[in-house]
């Protein structure tokens, strides 16, 4: 039983000042360091248990890898004039495909910090005219600032950061 509110269930308001961006984009880059604090010691036994048809730890340590493109695509829409940001695949089919743990946890980490850095490196190009412009995302129907949308994935990795300490915490 997680205390995790589903993400799905997450309802958003886009409120983060512009003069943030730097906060947002800094929290962005320490998160392949705190997930690393929070698996790289874990058992196997541990970080790969699975308990009704839940995803283990490494699991969702692989979905945030599996989601950087989505949202290194989304950067792309904001540099572009689309209206409409990059749909996701809202089942999921990526990491539940994946095999994840499977895996070496060493190649999932370094997939996710490398694509988490090509990110945060390409959020270093863009101009000031594609930090203000407003984009409509799909799923949440309601238009976002390019800050909003990183504060979005900030919270996207934060809650499986949760889930992942909640499913491998003391008495796991």
């Amino acid at each position: 039983m997680t205390s995790v509110s589903p993400w799905f269930a997450r309802t958003f308001e886009f409120t983060v000042p512009v003069d943030q961006y730097p906060n947002v984009v800094i929290r962005l880059r320490g998160t392949p360091a705190r997930l690393e604090e929070l698996v790289r010691d874990l058992p196997d036994r541990v970080r790969t248990a699975t308990t009704g048809g839940k995803w283990s730890a490494q699991e969702h340590t692989g979905h945030l890898a599996d989601l950087e493109p989505l949202w290194r695509a989304r950067v792309e829409d904001f540099r572009s004039e689309r209206d409409l940001l990059t749909v996701a695949d809202l089942s999921n089919r990526k990491t539940h495909q994946a095999n994840h743990n499977a895996r070496p946890l060493a190649d999932i980490l370094g997939e996710f910090r490398a694509a988490r850095l090509r990110l945060v490196d390409a959020l270093s190009l863009l101009e000031p005219v594609h930090v203000a412009r407003s984009l409509v995302h799909p799923r949440l129907n309601q238009r976002m600032r390019l800050i909003d949308h990183l504060q979005f994935v900030a919270e996207h990795d934060d809650h499986h950061l949760a889930m992942i300490w909640e499913l491998t915490g003391p008495g796991r």
